[in-house]
């Protein structure tokens, strides 16, 4: 049995993450050190070639005790206090903040300045929402689904304004938002603040999946983006597989397949979707007659 094989090519690193791998691989050309604050991608095959090359991820603990040294910011962006701990310890800043974050960062500290209640839909702890956070003298409120309106602390007789971490669901941002409008009793402004360039891939990806008998998306574990995205793949092809690498593919996902489809996240590289087409016709090479 022989299996037709297909890459989304619109699929893989978004240009937020191509600009910070770059701006790693075109200093480690001319240094044989980089520090990067955090995983440069969500992606441990990508963190591990790009190790190899010389990056050494640290974290914020790390970063108080590294003096007269360069250090990458990642496209997720960072507070204002790391760029403090950077000038006090003489530490030369490769920022590679993803210019669509850059402007979201400016869009909440410029809201909490006006003395709004400032509500975040985002992913607790991820590096994007903790940069956000930063920029509120970390007041802002943090909710990840509507149940959180409940939970959280917050007061509907004050002014409200709502954004939204930039890889996070369309649907599920407007879903709650209409929540928050039935609650309010005060001014209330909501930001859609996601990235296009990742809610547009909810659509395309909604029409490719259904063009295949099984689906194979790539992602690392520790990707927001590609949760959300494989949800949208399941959603339109129940035969939608999540994996991290070749490893975790099960050749009886194929039993009834004659076509296959390969995506990703906005943190899954190319070579990563190539590979899995590659390993994969390998097992199903084509019959001769």
């Amino acid at each position: 049995m022989s299996l037709s094989v297909t890459i989304d090519q619109q699929s893989g690193f978004c240009f937020g993450v191509v600009y910070a791998i770059q701006m790693a691989e075109d200093f480690l050309e001319n240094h044989d050190t980089l520090y990067c604050l955090g995983d440069i991608v969500h992606n441990d095959l990508e963190v591990n070639r790009l190790k190899a090359k010389g990056l050494h991820i640290i974290n914020h603990d790390d970063l108080v005790h590294l003096k007269n040294t360069s250090v990458l910011i990642r496209a997720h962006g960072e507070p204002p206090s790391t760029y403090q701990i950077a000038l006090e310890n003489n530490i030369e800043l490769i920022d590679a903040s993803c210019p669509v974050v850059l402007k979201l960062q400016n869009r909440v500290r410029n809201a909490y300045d006006s003395d709004t209640q400032i509500i975040i839909f985002g992913k607790p702890g991820h590096a994007e929402v903790n940069g956000l956070l930063g920029q509120t003298q970390n007041q802002a409120i943090v909710i990840t689904s509507i149940e959180d309106l409940d939970s959280a602390n917050i007061n509907y007789s004050k002014p409200i304004q709502f954004f939204s971490q930039t890889t996070k669901s369309t649907a599920k941002f407007y879903q709650i938002k209409q929540e928050i409008e039935k609650r309010i009793q005060n001014e209330f402004k909501a930001n859609d603040t996601i990235c296009r360039q990742v809610s547009n891939r909810e659509p395309q990806l909604d029409t490719f999946a259904k063009n295949f008998d099984v689906i194979i998306f790539i992602a690392g574990k520790k990707s927001s983006n590609g949760k959300v995205l494989y949800e949208v793949c399941k959603q339109s092809n129940p035969n939608s597989y999540f994996i991290s690498s070749v490893e975790e593919i099960e050749l009886e996902w194929f039993k009834e397949a004659k076509t296959v489809g390969i995506c990703g996240a906005t943190s899954t590289p190319m070579w990563q979707m190539e590979e899995a087409k590659k390993w994969i016709e390998n097992q199903f090479p084509p019959s001769i007659n």
